[in-house]
């Protein structure tokens, strides 16, 4: 069930910046403390602030680059299939 409500509030001037107070149930409902990273999307007429998504984990990967190289030879690598280039094409 998602829960939704509208409540009216006041922007105020804060320093040099325009301020909007999160008090009440407006910090209670998407679980805002102090320090949450959120995300603003805005739009012509709306601001829409919403928890920022984690960061993935770094995909662990079976192998490691030394590991798939290990043993690899020429042959193994099918080097001998390669061109040669000329020195034009190396931009000499």
């Amino acid at each position: 069930m998602i829960v939704t409500m509208k409540i009216e509030s006041e922007i105020k001037k804060w320093g040099n910046s325009l301020a909007l107070r999160i008090t009440g149930v407006m910090a209670d409902l998407p679980r805002f403390n102090a320090g949450t990273k959120v995300e603003v999307e805005v739009t012509k007429d709306s601001l829409i602030i919403r928890r920022a998504v984690k960061a993935r984990r770094k995909l662990k990967l079976p192998y490691n680059e030394k590991e798939l190289i290990t043993g690899l030879t020429p042959e193994k690598a099918h080097a001998d299939l390669l061109p040669t280039l000329i020195q034009r094409e190396m931009g000499l």
